[in-house]
């Protein structure tokens, strides 16, 4: 018997006022967080969020969805809450993410749409608001790659001159994302947690949310998971980005190629992280599922690497790590 789902039922009937409801799956995603479909009689319908207090902080999604609303991107509202059992009552966002909806033909709008939304969440910004995204997590990110991916992975063990070029390339990425004007981050900003609804987007999966580099989550929009775009699309999209912001007067560097080379290796800190992260679901939390899609962020590191002369030590690297 799934005890948290019969104690979530129990628990939406005061917030619903005894009215009747019923409760569908919705959505799980890589924590422990589930999420449910709650429909009244009338076709009006919730989504209740289970997660765990002893894995998940819903104090930090209530605080998060709350300055994203106050920034005037369409996130969830809290209609009702109980952090001693994990449980929150949200408005439901609809069931089309970007992931569902996004192709050639309508990508340039949704897109915008994401982009516009992202300059808001940043123009935002209050020192001290969140958590900084700073040196330890940034290395702690970081050292997911050789633990997850390469050792338990790979089965292989770094030698002692494989060593030294990883620690100076993570080095090389802690320096520049730090260097970086820090701003609201998402850092979780994909088209998976996008929904194509009114106004769009509606904004989901944003509890780890920080304050980082500038560069990191159109970093995450154009280099996606589980959608890859050709590389003319995602220059045009961040470009469109970095003129946005400046006009909006958020502290992108003033020259575009700079701003497009912090990007790149901003983005490659991530693409090392969730390469650790996916062998880490496979492989502790039996989620095999994510693991398929490694070859996408091996193809975006190996470009990364192979376009700037410091970074070039990662492509030999990967290149004596596929051998």
């Amino acid at each position: 018997m799934d005890q948290r789902l019969a104690a979530l039922r129990r628990w939406l009937a005061g917030p619903l006022g005894g009215a009747e409801f019923s409760v569908a799956p919705a959505s799980a995603d890589a924590s422990f967080r589930r999420y449910f479909r709650v429909t009244l009689a009338g076709a009006r319908s919730f989504i209740a969020m289970d997660a765990p207090p002893e894995h998940e902080d819903s104090a930090a999604f209530v605080r998060v969805a709350q300055l994203l609303r106050d920034a005037g991107v369409n996130a969830p509202r809290v209609h009702a809450q109980d952090l001693g059992q994990g449980f929150l009552l949200l408005t439901d966002l609809g069931t089309v993410t970007y992931l569902d909806a996004l192709d050639d033909a309508n990508a340039g709008e949704l897109l915008g749409d994401a982009v516009a939304a992202l300059i808001k969440w940043q123009l935002a910004t209050r020192p001290g608001a969140l958590p900084p995204y700073d040196e330890a997590l940034l290395r702690r990110e970081l050292g997911l790659f050789p633990e997850w991916y390469v050792g338990r992975h790979l089965g292989r063990e770094l030698t002692a001159a494989q060593r030294a070029a990883w620690d100076s390339l993570c080095a090389a990425l802690v320096a520049s994302a730090l260097a970086q004007p820090a701003v609201y981050v998402h850092r979780d900003y994909m088209p998976r947690n996008l929904m194509r609804c009114e106004p769009n987007p509606g904004v989901l999966d944003f509890q780890d949310a920080v304050i980082g580099p500038i560069t990191y989550d159109i970093a995450s929009l154009m280099r996606d998971a589980f959608r890859s775009w050709d590389e003319a699309r995602v220059l045009d999209c961040s470009a469109r980005y970095w003129e946005g912001a400046k006009r909006a007067r958020l502290p992108v560097d003033a020259d575009f190629g700079e701003h497009w080379r912090a990007q790149e290796w901003m983005g490659l800190q991530r693409h090392l992280k969730v390469l650790g992260i996916f062998a880490r679901l496979t492989y502790r939390d039996r989620k095999p599922q994510y693991l398929a899609d490694t070859p996408r962020f091996i193809g975006y590191a190996r470009a990364a690497a192979e376009r700037y002369a410091p970074l070039a030590p990662l492509a030999q690297l990967l290149d004596e790590l596929q051998t």
